[in-house]
């Protein structure tokens, strides 16, 4: 008894203590935020671009950045709209002599790249110069690179550029060894999300696809780098095939650069463009500090009508989950405020995702088909938009995306999993169960699945995938027949979309808000950005909470994260779904 209450009492001043600790730690944070002095740019400043961070549409204000330590760099996130706003604002800042990157390997998709490529060459009719250096360019990194005035390389460094591929990982064998049965019923021949679970390589159907797809992204890039290096397709293509950027003097002597040079060479020159003497430092300022320096503002006053940006990025799943995720009940009521609010006169919805459930992208479909009644609605594509993804956004009037989009996949899908032989051989667990009615252990994970069961899932699958041609067969004014004729769970790049009409123009976010602002015949106006995000001490307590674990794995792991990552998005798939086919990593 005496060591249970020392025990006990040791836990209580524990508790304590760390109560005390985490306060002041609180208290330390919202000192030094709300110290931070005002970011002033001087003249010849240039704007330095590295994008080493995790690109996400929109970032949060992340609590831990006060820090420069390293140690939480792996949770450190830049928001592309940032990236895109503070190179418009750059263009017109007098003080901003320039643009210059340090790019290697960008976290993020073609499309968003794509979208930083174009704001950079609209930053160009400045006629402010953009200088690009690396070590090593991935191939994303050297199509951004392309639109600058010189790009130059380490003379030990590499260039990477044969062609795109895209992965696909495979999962049957392993559910095999451990006795696990991926019970499947879709519908759609080209509906392939389910196949990792089926097969162990692509069917013919799915390689037709990935092939139509990666070809048409591989071709426009070929075609933009053509025409920024004057380079001829065809030879670009044949470097690709051939593989015949090995080093720094391949990339030269291919004209892929403008010269090998050392990083002490390229800030030579930088000062001398900048007319900064040799011997002192440049002025330059990072995109999360050009972020805090105001923009300037096209008239006086404040704007009383508004646009809405709505931001839905992530899977698509029910429930009220913050920021990564389209939860329906938070981006639904979202979009239902929006509509109702008078101030707000046209609605952008910016969509970044691979799709999720069926029921939850139905829900928001729905206030969006209510909200295009009352006002404007323009939807946005970023990388990815397919299945769920296209679903919630076709009762919008326009829908803009880029060529590099990936999007369509317009079908359904259920998986039930079979755990029975898992329980009873690997672990010598049995499971029996005493029932009322015949179906009333339905979708349990200890049997398979009866033939009844499976024509009753049959059903609904057929049902949700009426629903979602329907749909698209009203929101783009086609008939049934030819929305599935495109449909049958395919993919498309955005070129391929624009071409079968389920995209109508390319562009970006702020190609889109300015067809809002044209259909809503706004001159001023200003831009909100929805949902509202989180208050940056809810975001401490969620940081040091769900996200240690996602940040010690991410730091372990690196690049292979996304792998682990997928392996637990299984656990999501049980039920009806609207998702693309697999997760889109371009290399």
């Amino acid at each position: 008894m005496k060591d249970f209450l020392k025990y006990t009492l040791a836990t209580i001043v524990g508790i304590i203590v760390a109560s005390i600790m985490f306060f002041f730690f609180m208290l330390i944070i919202i000192s030094a935020a709300s110290q931070e002095k005002p970011v002033e740019v001087k003249p010849n400043t240039i704007l330095y671009i590295t994008l080493t961070e995790i690109i996400v549409e929109r970032a949060e204000e992340n609590p831990f950045d006060i820090f420069p330590s390293d140690g939480f760099s792996a949770m450190k996130q830049l928001g592309l709209n940032n990236i895109i706003d503070n190179i418009k604002k750059a263009k017109q800042d007098d003080n901003i002599a320039g643009i210059f990157m340090e790019l290697s390997y960008i976290n993020a998709g073609i499309a968003t790249v794509e979208e930083i490529r174009n704001a950079l060459i609209d930053f160009r009719e400045s006629g402010k110069f953009i200088l690009t250096y690396s070590d090593f360019y991935t191939q994303k990194a050297y199509y951004l690179a392309t639109v600058s005035d010189r790009i130059y390389l380490n003379p030990a460094g590499e260039l990477g550029f044969a062609g795109l591929g895209a992965q696909v990982m495979f999962y049957k064998d392993a559910l095999d060894k451990l006795g696990i049965e991926a019970q499947v019923i879709r519908h759609g021949s080209y509906k392939s999300a389910t196949e990792p679970f089926m097969y162990n390589q692509m069917s013919d159907e799915n390689r037709e696809q990935i092939l139509a797809w990666v070809g048409t992204i591989w071709k426009h890039m070929l075609q933009e780098i053509a025409r920024e290096r004057e380079i001829q397709v065809e030879t670009l293509n044949k470097i690709a095939e051939d593989f015949s950027i090995r080093s720094a003097g391949h990339a030269m002597k291919y004209e892929l650069i403008d010269s090998v040079k050392y990083k002490d060479e390229v800030i030579s020159e930088l000062k001398q463009l900048t007319g900064t003497k040799e011997k002192k430092d440049l002025n330059s300022i990072t995109l999360k500090r050009y972020t805090k320096v105001p923009k300037s503002r096209e008239y006086k006053g404040l704007a009383k009508d508004k646009i809405a940006i709505i931001y839905a990025y992530g899977n698509i799943i029910r429930g009220n989950m913050g920021e990564g995720t389209i939860s329906s009940e938070r981006i639904s009521k979202t979009i239902r405020q929006a509509r109702r609010d008078s101030s707000i006169k046209a609605i952008v919805l910016r969509v970044n995702s691979g799709g999720g459930g069926a029921l939850p992208s139905e829900v928001i479909w729905r206030e969006i088909f209510l909200a295009e009644d009352v006002k404007p609605v323009v939807a946005s594509l970023g990388d990815v938009a397919a299945s769920g993804g296209y679903y919630i956004v076709v009762p919008a009037d326009t829908i803009v995306a880029h060529p590099t989009t990936i999007t369509g996949s317009i079908g359904v899908f259920a998986i039930f999993p079979n755990a029975q032989k898992f329980f009873n051989k690997k672990l010598g667990i049995h499971v029996d169960v005493a029932k009322t009615n015949q179906y009333a252990d339905f979708g349990s994970l200890f049997r398979p699945l009866t033939g009844e069961e499976k024509e009753v899932i049959r059903y609904g699958i057929q049902e949700v995938y009426d629903t979602f041609v329907s749909h698209v067969s009203e929101g783009r004014d086609m008939t049934r027949d030819q929305v599935d004729a495109i449909g049958q769970g395919r993919v498309w790049s955005g070129i391929n979309a624009k071409d079968n009409g389920l995209v109508d123009v390319f562009g970006g976010l702020h190609t889109a808000i300015d067809i809002a602002a044209e259909m809503a015949g706004l001159e001023k106006y200003r831009i909100v950005e929805l949902p509202k995000l989180e208050d940056p001490l809810e975001q401490i307590l969620r940081e040091l909470s769900e996200k240690t674990r996602m940040w010690v794995l991410k730091r372990e792991l690196g690049q292979h994260f996304r792998y682990l990552k997928q392996l637990e998005d299984l656990e999501s798939l049980s039920g009806i779904q609207a998702r693309l086919p697999f997760e889109v990593e371009l290399h």
